[in-house]
């Protein structure tokens, strides 16, 4: 066999392999085309899954920030509420003590003094602390001494 006899059986071993091969080889190609479309569609419906998960992230976030607003305009309504009812509280605290403290005004020392004497120190030094000095200094002047010693010192931290 010469060279070129040998060389044209070669190329025809050559061909006859690749037309034997070539159906594999559509069938791989057709394999991974159809992988290829299946990844594509895969892809798409991951990204449009992701959109909607956005979307949804966005209404729970626009909800919760509408809800925090709301929560907080509420917030300060109770605590203008609160403050106007501290006010209240204090008038009414206020006109209370008035009473209490012309009540007083408006006993004998020694009345008042037999009173506050038995009532708590904080408390009748409060009241004390309301009246004019002239009817304090006749009402402690008509208590034992110790009691209006303890009253005046807890007169001088209220001042």
């Amino acid at each position: 066999m010469s060279a070129s006899v040998q060389a044209k059986s070669e190329l025809y071993d050559c061909t006859q392999v690749f037309e034997e091969r070539k159906q594999e080889l559509i069938l791989e190609l057709e394999r991974i085309d159809e992988q290829e479309q299946a990844l594509n569609a895969l892809k798409e419906a991951t990204e449009e899954l992701l959109k909607q998960k956005e979307a949804k992230l966005a209404e729970k976030e626009a909800k919760l920030n509408f809800q925090e607003t709301d929560l907080k305009q509420r917030e300060d309504e109770v605590e203008q509420k609160l403050k106007k009812t501290e006010e209240l509280l204090k008038a009414l605290k206020e006109q209370k003590m008035d009473k209490v403290s012309q009540t007083y005004a408006k006993m004998k020392a020694q009345s008042a003094a037999d009173i506050l004497s038995k009532l708590d120190a904080k408390e009748a030094s409060s009241i004390l602390a309301t009246l004019k000095p002239k009817a304090t200094a006749k009402i402690l002047s008509k208590m034992d001494a110790t009691k209006a010693s303890e009253l005046t010192n807890l007169l001088s931290e209220v001042k």
